[in-house]
């Protein structure tokens, strides 16, 4: 998934973190030279779907003005780490 707005500065990598942690998904986010937010996750459906929901919001002081995401194949990921 990729995230669009003013969403590098905010906390939004470590914010991630914490959620994608609590709900059992495994995945990274990092920053993007072009000021978006990039995330792969990876876990059962609905938990991933909360972590999704979270993103399109992020968290305070963040400003989503949009985002793209596009499914791919599971790699067996364990652990969210932030880049």
């Amino acid at each position: 998934m990729t995230v669009r707005g003013r969403v590098q500065g905010v906390g939004y990598r470590d914010s991630m973190r914490v959620v994608a942690e609590r709900a059992g998904v495994g995945g990274w986010v990092r920053n993007r030279p072009a000021g978006t937010v990039e995330a792969e996750l990876e876990g059962p459906s609905e938990q991933v779907d909360q972590v999704l929901a979270w993103m399109a919001q992020g968290p305070p002081g963040a400003s989503v003005d949009g985002t793209d995401v596009t499914e791919a194949s599971p790699t067996g990921t364990r652990g969210f780490e932030v880049r």
